[in-house]
């Protein structure tokens, strides 16, 4: 599977479809996947979430249109699936930074939000060694930051150094990393947890439901190379295969010098 061509199909279906209803079964049915595991392939690779790219093209396009045409606000709102003109112009000035009924005094203030478009000759042939396991109900306790996905990168290493030293010593060294998604589609609402097996009054008890699991391997814990396997696994492992992702948490586990990434899936 060519994943850039896909992409760019599910884009031109949504173009289609932005005075519309979109149909997330749809764009599933696109990439061959469950929604769970496409919006999460899509956000990764386009770098955005897809609730947020519809949201921005249909807030780019209201723009557009409100400068161009003689539709009534409350007529552009209905037109691009707002409920109502109050909603509509909560977001129209968010995104553009001014409310819509004054862009056409000062129509330089319309922030354009371009269509994407995937290259689709990117051709990328990455071996990766995985294992299925099942694992029963796991119980962690864990304390948690939040975060979004594009400083995830840089967060994450440095609140697992920041927790390294204030609880290392009290209770050993950190057993999981956890990735979770309060809003799992939403670019602003990631969170990354440290975890341990062992009881800890102050931390938040989770619980991981019994599941089969993709097992990554990686030789050492370095937060450069788990975010280089993660990237790879949605990139390219993912589209490749006919494996459904499941709505838990990735879960990262420490131990030995070494790291298991591991990501939850139907069976």
């Amino acid at each position: 599977m060519n994943i850039y061509k896909v992409l760019n199909e599910i884009i031109e279906y949504i173009e289609k479809n932005l005075e519309e209803d979109i149909d997330y079964s749809r764009i599933a049915q696109i990439m061959g996947a469950n929604e769970y595991t496409t919006k999460r392939v899509f956000s990764l690779l386009a770098n955005i979430s897809i609730s947020e790219y519809i949201r921005n093209r249909r807030l780019s396009s209201a723009g557009y249109d409100l400068i161009n045409g003689n539709e009534k606000i409350v007529d552009i709102a209905v037109k691009y699936r707002y409920d109502n003109a109050t909603s509509f112009s909560r977001a129209f000035e968010k995104f553009h930074g001014i409310k819509p009924g004054l862009i056409k005094t000062i129509p330089e203030r319309l922030k354009l939000f371009s269509k994407l478009k995937f290259d689709e000759n990117i051709n990328e042939n990455v071996s990766m060694e995985y294992s299925i396991i099942e694992l029963d109900e796991k119980i962690l306790y864990g304390i948690g930051m939040k975060t979004t996905h594009n400083k995830i990168k840089e967060d994450a290493p440095m609140f697992f150094k920041k927790m390294s030293e204030k609880y290392e010593e009290l209770y050993g060294e950190i057993e999981y990393g956890i990735v979770k998604y309060e809003d799992r589609f939403d670019s602003d609402n990631y969170e990354y947890w440290i975890a341990y097996e062992k009881e800890i009054p102050e931390f938040k008890k989770m619980i991981l439901p019994k599941s089969k699991w993709l097992r990554f391997k990686i030789d050492n814990q370095e937060a450069g190379d788990i975010q280089k396997v993660s990237t790879e696994f949605y990139a390219n492992f993912v589209p490749s295969t006919k494996f459904n992702l499941k709505p838990i948490p990735e879960l990262e586990w420490y131990h030995d010098n070494i790291t298991e990434f591991l990501v939850a899936i139907e069976d």
